[in-house]
């Protein structure tokens, strides 16, 4: 059960814009803010998964950044265990990373080609643990290479010998060798061929068993999501439209995104799948740099009137489980 007692980490009005310009601009011209992230509200809880589900260009990586603050966070909170990591100094951050890890969506392109797999995977211990000797380094890598299915044999080898889910095995060795309390995982899946998904994502939900750890796991299939997490986040163009239980959210949708999200997802049933409807959407996903007044999705959405453009609707506690911003919730329900 999710309490007060169990939070892990508090997230408040979170904010992350980039500040770009033109190539032709002067140098006295300001740039134009991308508002990628734009007044998330979340908790994450101990031993959980929250799924964060969405199109390409809604923010889902840059929240995950920013919950580690690897991007600079514009305004907000980000507090975890009770202290707010937005005000900690580099010196006091880097004390912070032994329990927070990422485990990233390019396997490959996330590992050194440089080192052996056995020193990628020791290098957080190197960093965080010095007092230990190279012998109590080398069996810690190979205990945690045989957890996530990694032959000792290969420790001297290069990341270009492995295929994509071995590297991903080798991310996933090198952000848990530490013992954190919570992984962030950015798409780690979407790279790899559909069994192999299955086999990373069923090491995942063993390795949290084991370890009691917490994920927020992002993903664009909405079945992986719902096969790993506890509670799902859908964001629309760096906000938060939905966020509720697995249960809540894959049974009744409430957002008119939500429910187009879910309408798209294929039933291995062949009568089902001829037999639903699919919720199409009109129209492109409007730019960061000017999003829509008021409600973010109103430029797409069936049921928008006049009023969905004069205020941005804030997340609605339906239940203990079931948060919607929706300003029209009850006329569309």
């Amino acid at each position: 059960m999710n309490t007060s007692d169990n939070i892990l980490m508090e997230v408040s009005n979170l904010k992350v814009h980039f500040n770009i310009k033109s190539d032709n601009a002067w140098p006295w011209q300001k740039g134009q803010a991308v508002k990628a992230v734009d007044g998330v509200n979340l908790t994450i809880y101990a031993g959980e998964t929250l799924g964060v589900v969405g199109e390409s260009g809604c923010g889902k990586s840059t929240l995950a950044r920013a919950l580690l603050r690897l991007v600079p966070i514009t305004e907000g909170n980000v507090v975890w265990l009770g202290q707010d990591l937005t005000n900690l100094d580099k010196k006091q951050l880097r004390s912070k990373r032994q329990e927070l890890q990422m485990i990233f969506q390019d396997p490959l392109a996330s590992l050194d080609p440089r080192m052996t797999v056995g020193d990628i995977i020791a290098e957080p211990l190197n960093t965080f643990r010095p007092e230990l000797s190279k012998d109590a380094v080398k069996a810690e890598v190979r205990k945690i290479m045989d957890r996530v299915g990694l032959l000792p044999n290969v420790i001297n080898r290069y990341p270009h010998e492995f295929s994509g889910g071995q590297c991903q095995r080798i991310g996933i060795a090198r952000a848990l060798i530490l013992k954190p309390k919570l992984v962030v995982c950015d798409e780690p899946v979407s790279a790899l061929d559909v069994s192999i998904q299955a086999q990373v994502v069923n090491l995942l939900k063993e390795l949290q068993a084991e370890m009691g750890l917490s994920l927020v796991f992002i993903a664009h299939d909405l079945s992986v999501v719902k096969h790993i997490s506890d509670r799902v986040l859908v964001m629309y163009l760096g906000n938060v439209v939905e966020l509720a239980s697995k249960r809540a959210l894959y049974d009744n949708p409430k957002h008119p995104y939500t429910k187009a999200l879910l309408s798209a997802v294929p039933v291995p049933d062949p009568k089902v799948e001829r037999g639903k409807k699919i919720q199409l959407l009109t129209g492109d996903v409007p730019s960061p740099i000017s999003p829509p007044s008021g409600c973010v999705f109103r430029t797409r959405c069936p049921h928008a009137n006049k009023g969905c453009a004069q205020q941005k609707p804030l997340l609605q506690v339906l239940s203990k489980e079931h948060q919607v911003a929706c300003s029209r919730l009850a006329e569309i329900a």
